[in-house]
């Protein structure tokens, strides 16, 4: 198959729900960390969230089928690729911030929010939504200004918590309604 750009976009928000699995599956690693960091042990929290990142994308898959989405890309989307990529970018960023938690558990998080910021704006040209741009972007001016302000562990993760629980709830609402739209586009053909 030769796809086009908006094509395989298209493939990617059908096969994932346009991601708002991914950010919710997200969100939920984040809020489990939060209650953890909010009972006072931030080092803990940062390993939820470590092994909470984990188990985002197959929690994600499962959102995805229980939602009737395939869960999957269609073999040969050249998008695939560039999600895979992107991964690996973060895979490879942990480190560096497991590193900073050790000196100050509130970098941590921040050093997670502008990681996670980044593979969002990925996410930008994976589904074609300005959404992520929003997205990336919030949630790296969070971490800048939580460092600034010399935040608690426990306000950075409460913080990612929050920011991504309201865009899987955008994101489930733009993909319901794009779901319309297509509906009623189809029956008007």
């Amino acid at each position: 198959m030769d796809w086009s750009i908006s094509a395989a976009q298209a493939d990617m928000r059908a096969g994932y729900y346009s991601g708002a699995a991914g950010i919710l599956a997200s969100a939920l690693a984040w809020s489990i960390a939060a209650g953890v960091a909010l009972t006072g042990s931030a080092e803990r929290a940062i390993i939820v969230l470590l092994v909470g990142g984990m188990l985002i994308y197959p929690v994600s898959i499962v959102i995805c089928k229980l939602l009737g989405a395939r869960g999957t890309h269609t073999k040969g989307n050249p998008l695939g690729q560039l999600a895979g990529a992107s991964t690996f970018w973060l895979v490879f960023c942990m480190p560096l911030a497991y590193g900073l938690g050790r000196e100050q558990p509130a970098w941590f998080f921040s050093a997670m929010l502008i990681v996670i910021g980044g593979r969002y704006l990925v996410f930008a040209t994976l589904y074609g939504m300005q959404l992520y741009w929003i997205l990336g972007l919030t949630l790296a001016a969070a971490a800048i200004g939580l460092v600034f302000l010399s935040a608690a562990a426990s306000i950075a993760v409460s913080a990612g918590a929050l920011i991504e629980l309201g865009f899987a709830i955008s994101c489930f609402v733009y993909h319901r309604q794009s779901l319309r739209s297509l509906a009623g586009e189809n029956q008007r053909s």
